[in-house]
């Protein structure tokens, strides 16, 4: 079977920096991927710093040179993928199906859930069993927050958390920061001069959002990148009312690390003092879902920055208009392209094949 062909990347039509740029800006060891082999990924809050930058790093060599690994290097063949996604997905089902296959890796993929014995009565316990037998990796998305955490007890092979419920999407909130350290390499830095530091708008629900919840989490991995975190939310939003926009903590853990949070409902009065602005209008909920921030809409007319860039999990609605996609605010097709060599990054650490990619530039 021959392999689909990648060309080597350069700045796109938006002006989109190469990874490359992120190779000379992180430390040359590996040695912080080691913590990654074998281990579930079911949060961003269990990664250390020092661990993301090194994914960042592995993820910035896969995009700079997507065709080699494919040609000469495959080092997950006759590895097997288990994607169960039981919860509707575009990019993220096949983000990963594409970095696995990438990586010389074939998948199974399930994705309705009364096709399962769940649908029987079986627990999810013993489903997570027979992967144990089925597979070497599982990614599960599901509705139910609590399945990872349950599947995680009975598996002995890695899992990756792809969205449980309203709660976390950790390589999500990966891929953002991923694009955010491209765009802005020197963010990576220990000690980011006051002068360089970023103000980021967030238009999203905290605690109803996983993507803005994950990514909240990895911001406080590096609080020394952020002048100001500003949240946006609707007019009819209390966001010092109990439980009503923040979870218990949530604001303080921020605050905790030395990252200024404010918050507003006032988009565009603030809108040109923004470097990066991060919108999402969906929350998915049970077995449907909900659309929050309906007075939010981003158009290509507005007052931005000239730098500034907009970031979107996707799928997306009328908060982020089309006519922004041949701008060069446009980072929300960037961040879904730099998703699928996040997630190799990872999936080659999980299953301890990092040392067969860590020499090739």
């Amino acid at each position: 079977m021959h392999s689909p062909h990648f060309t080597r990347l350069g700045p796109d039509v938006y002006g989109n920096a190469h990874p490359q740029a992120l190779l000379g800006e992180i430390r040359e060891n590996g040695e912080a991927l080691q913590d990654l082999i074998n281990q579930h990924v079911i949060s961003t809050r269990q990664y250390s710093s020092d661990s993301l930058l090194q994914v960042f790093r592995l993820a910035a060599k896969f995009e700079s040179n997507p065709e080699r690994y494919i040609r000469f290097n495959s080092p997950l063949q006759r590895k097997i993928l288990i994607n169960a996604f039981y919860e509707p997905s575009t990019r993220t089902r096949l983000s990963f199906d594409s970095a696995w296959h990438r990586l010389g890796g074939d998948t199974i993929t399930i994705t309705d859930r009364s096709t399962t014995g769940i649908a029987k009565g079986e627990s999810l316990q013993d489903v997570a069993e027979m992967f144990n037998n089925y597979g070497d990796c599982v990614v599960l998305r599901d509705t139910n927050a609590n399945a990872v955490y349950e599947m995680s007890e009975s598996l002995r092979i890695p899992i990756i958390n792809a969205g449980n419920g309203i709660d976390e999407h950790p390589t999500q909130a990966m891929a953002d920061l991923y694009t955010i350290f491209k765009w802005r390499p020197h963010l990576v830095e220990r000690e980011v001069a006051a002068a360089d530091r970023i103000r980021i708008g967030v238009v999203g629900i905290p605690n109803r959002m996983r993507t803005v919840r994950s990514l909240l989490r990895i911001f406080a991995k590096f609080p020394g990148m952020i002048q100001e975190l500003v949240l946006f939310h609707e007019p009819s939003i209390d966001p010092t009312a109990e439980q009503s926009y923040f979870d218990p903590g949530q604001r303080e853990e921020l605050e905790a690390v030395g990252i200024k949070v404010s918050t507003s409902a006032d988009l565009m009065q603030e809108l040109s003092d923004l470097d990066v602005i991060y919108i999402n209008a969906i929350a998915w909920v049970g077995d449907n879902y909900e659309v929050h921030g309906r007075s939010f809409h981003l158009t290509r007319d507005l007052a931005y920055k000239p730098e500034a860039i907009i970031l979107h999990p996707l799928a997306r609605g009328a908060e982020l208009g089309t006519c922004l996609d041949q701008t060069p605010h446009n980072w929300y097709f960037s961040q879904a392209r730099g998703a699928v060599f996040i997630r190799m990054a990872l999936l080659t650490c999980m299953v301890e094949r990092t040392s067969q990619v860590m020499d090739i530039i």
